[in-house]
């Protein structure tokens, strides 16, 4: 059961409605969850606050509670519960304090602005003469991706700071730097919870990179692939497949495997390119030391630079 919404905002029975809105204030910039991130008792105060500010802020309903009509969480009590007696009497229509300074006039438009104020975000549910209700604040986390779960897409479980955790769900396609707009699950609030939004970032890979929409990738490969052809292995993003070495192939010649690159935002795959560089072995043989010789006798040889 809540606490009297008098004690809540701290404020005596004959306070008009102009201190009562400044107490409000007060109490709802200073534990408001946005200020205090991860502080649950704070939150839990915010909420008591609030609560008590629906009654008091509403003139229909603070008549009720001074009348022992409602109780502090607005709920209708016995007639008469409370001995009847209230410090306010109603006389033509016009409140007036038997206490000196009763409640002025809280018009929905004079306190619908209260939390923008306080929060830079209008209340929703209109005027406050309907009842006080907020919407949960928006959260924000940046999230590291594989390049592999840009592909195919994937899951991941994400934790906040106030303890929530909550799984996203990475699109095909995905991007770096793109934000993912997760409904609903940001902080609570009286009016329903607020949005997550997730900044993606793609961790570099040791193999592939990003080229414009191409994916590439370096190929090495022996000299004597290069100069009769044949099979290699080669990675991709879906595990390793066998390539076929043209012959006579040449350092910066780009083989293409098809459908085997970036993802859109449809799913549609495009390429993946091997840009061909030849290795020499780690320590030259003799024989190659003898090959290099006479070839560099018998058919002297100057690359050029094509184009």
């Amino acid at each position: 059961m809540a606490r009297d919404p008098y004690q809540e905002l701290g404020v005596s029975r004959g306070a008009s409605a102009d201190e009562i809105r400044k107490a409000f204030r007060k109490l709802a910039k200073q534990h408001h969850p946005d200020t205090n991130p991860g502080n649950k008792a704070a939150e839990d105060r915010f909420k008591q606050v609030s609560a008590a500010f629906d009654i008091l802020g509403d003139v229909e309903k603070r008549k009720k509670f001074d009348a022992g009509e409602i109780d502090a969480d607005g709920r209708e009590t016995a007639r008469g519960f409370g001995g009847g007696g209230s410090p306010w009497g109603q006389q033509g229509g016009q409140w007036n304090s038997t206490r000196g300074g009763g409640p002025e006039g809280m018009e929905g438009g004079d306190l619908g602005d209260l939390f923008s104020e306080i929060l830079g975000r209008r209340g929703q549910g209109g005027g406050f003469g309907g009842g006080f209700s907020q919407r949960g604040s928006d959260v924000r986390a940046k999230l590291e991706i594989d390049l592999e779960e840009t592909i195919h897409g994937a899951k991941k479980r994400i934790a906040f700071s106030d303890g929530r955790t909550i799984d996203v769900t990475i699109p095909k396609g995905a991007e770096e730097g793109q934000t993912l707009r997760l409904k609903g699950q940001g902080s609570p609030g009286r009016a329903g919870p607020g949005d997550a939004f997730i900044e993606l970032s793609v961790k570099p890979h040791p193999i592939f990179r990003r080229e414009g929409s191409v994916l590439v990738m370096d190929l090495p490969i022996s000299i004597p692939d290069a100069v009769l052809g044949g099979k290699v292995e080669a990675p991709t993003p879906d595990g390793v497949v066998s390539l076929t070495i043209p012959k006579g192939a040449n350092s910066g010649q780009a083989l293409r495997l098809k459908g085997r690159g970036l993802s859109d935002a449809r799913g549609k795959r495009g390429d993946l390119l091997g840009r061909i560089v030849l290795m020499l072995p780690d320590k030259p043989t003799p024989e190659l030391d003898t090959f290099a010789e006479r070839w560099r006798k018998d058919r002297p040889y100057t690359p050029r630079r094509k184009g």
